[in-house]
C-alpha cells in the first residue's frame, strides 16, 4: 500500500440511541463525541437513526400494505374520469 493516501482507520462505537444498541467496530468515520466502552477505553461514538435493532423489517414490526386493487377501489370511489371526457374537436388553423 502506499502511504499517505488512505484514510485512517480507528476503533469506533456506533450508537442506535431509540433501541439503545451500541456497536463497536473499526472506521473511517471521524466523530466530536466520546463514550467510555465496557473495557474501561473510551473511544469515538457516531449516533445514527436507525439500526438492525430498530429497524422495522428486522424487529418484526413491518406492515405489509395490501397493493392488490387499489386501481379498482380508485375506480369505485371516484369514477373513470379519464375515459368519461368529450372527445376534443380538432382545432383547424
Amino acid at each position: 500500500m502506499r502511504s499517505g493516501i488512505h484514510p485512517v482507520s480507528r476503533p469506533v462505537v456506533f450508537r442506535d440511541r431509540a433501541a439503545g444498541l451500541q456497536l463497536l467496530t473499526r472506521s473511517t468515520l471521524d466523530a466530536r463525541d466520546t463514550v467510555e466502552w465496557e473495557d474501561d477505553i473510551t473511544y469515538l461514538v457516531v449516533d445514527v437513526e436507525i439500526s438492525s435493532a430498530s429497524h422495522p423489517f428486522y424487529t418484526g414490526t413491518s406492515r405489509v400494505m395490501d397493493t392488490t386493487g387499489r386501481v379498482e377501489r380508485f375506480e369505485r370511489r371516484y369514477g373513470r374520469t379519464l375515459s368519461h371526457r368529450a372527445p376534443q374537436k380538432e382545432s383547424r388553423r
